[in-house]
């Protein structure tokens, strides 16, 4: 059996292959719903073969979104038609996981075929967005409010309630969204964050936010169901966040009951140069394994099945996280099976297409 195809038990849940759909923004939403659209994307991909089905990222709060058209899980209305999802992933072999988020200062922008621009918070479609510390994300934006105690106590009891909801609506998987210069990477930099209270300074209070976070999402979620933690595992700028620093939170985040670093980097620093090829971020999830023994996923540039079963069979990762790859062909996991010479189960409807 290819490596890729190997199944893993994290908890209670067992997947049948290493194949992660990674969080994809679709910003195709009105007032935070899933609609049709997000129900054949996230249900192509379980037909498709993988076995974790993760959603783009779902903000806890109107004010935590990236743009005015992101998916929500901040009021009870939102979780049926995420139930309705969950189901049909679920009904195909796969399970559903959610990426929870608040985007902190990077909030308030029109989506990206519209051109991306941050929107004012006077202006339609927009809010005023709210940061760690007063500081832009760029020279071109507006500086997001400084989170007082208050305010940093609202978003984590945000967290909590949109697990709950989570877990009504049916998903397996909670992923907390560290990463790409969202909020809680905004706190975890010394880059974005210029505290001087208990939240800022030293790395043990940089932590803290997210170790909080944590703390009321398990108070809710249960014990037997995996929670992951997607890191940007360096900043890609000096004197920024390090894959030294991801290192040292893994090892903590082990101690805290979090199953898995998702391992991506960047987003934090406008204009820093990251050096793009295949596979580009894997041995930031390979250092976090192997000093950590914490299970990780590894995400970037990863479109082949031979590149992907590599990855496994060497013990760079747990898990491979696919994005683009899954956009551009849904059943990457059935012609990868078919490349690797290994027999999976096609849905009944489509075996007539069998290499």
């Amino acid at each position: 059996m290819p490596h890729l195809f190997s199944p893993i038990k994290i908890k209670s849940i067992e997947l049948k292959n290493r194949i992660v759909v990674s969080p994809m923004c679709q910003y195709s939403s009105t007032d935070g719903f899933a609609d049709n659209w997000h129900m054949v994307h996230l249900g192509a991909r379980a037909i498709g073969g993988a076995a974790l089905i993760i959603t783009e990222a779902i903000a806890v709060s109107p004010e935590g979104r990236i743009s005015f058209a992101d998916l929500g899980i901040w009021k009870d209305e939102h979780i049926e038609k995420l139930k309705e999802i969950t189901s049909f992933i679920e009904a195909h072999g796969a399970y559903a996981g959610v990426q929870l988020a608040h985007a902190g200062r990077k909030a308030s922008h029109h989506q990206p075929w519209n051109g991306g621009k941050q929107i004012q918070p006077d202006e339609e479609n927009g809010w005023q967005s709210v940061g760690p510390s007063a500081l832009a994300f760029s020279r071109s934006e507006t500086a997001p409010l400084e989170l007082d105690k208050a305010g940093i106590d609202k978003v984590i009891a945000d967290f909590k309630a949109a697990a709950v909801r989570a877990l009504a609506a049916g998903f397996k998987v909670i992923e907390l969204h560290g990463a790409h210069g969202y909020l809680i990477n905004e706190f975890l930099s010394p880059h974005s964050n210029k505290r001087t209270d208990e939240y800022g300074g030293s790395f043990e209070n940089r932590s803290r936010f997210l170790l909080e976070v944590i703390e009321a999402v398990q108070q809710v979620w249960p014990a037997d169901l995996p929670l992951f933690v997607r890191l940007s595992t360096t900043d890609w700028t000096e004197g920024a966040w390090t894959i030294e620093d991801s290192i040292a939170l893994a090892k903590v985040l082990k101690e805290k009951g979090v199953d898995l670093v998702d391992s991506s980097t960047g987003g934090n620093v406008a204009g820093a140069q990251i050096p793009l090829k295949p596979g580009y971020q894997v041995e930031f999830a390979e250092a976090i394994k192997k000093h950590t023994d914490i299970l990780t996923g590894a995400v970037g540039l990863i479109t082949e099945a031979k590149q992907a079963d590599e990855i496994i069979q060497t013990g760079q990762a747990d898990l491979v996280f696919m994005a683009r790859e899954l956009l551009r062909d849904p059943h990457f996991p059935l012609r990868a099976a078919h490349e690797l010479g290994h027999e999976v189960k096609w849905p009944v409807q489509y075996e007539r297409a069998k290499w």
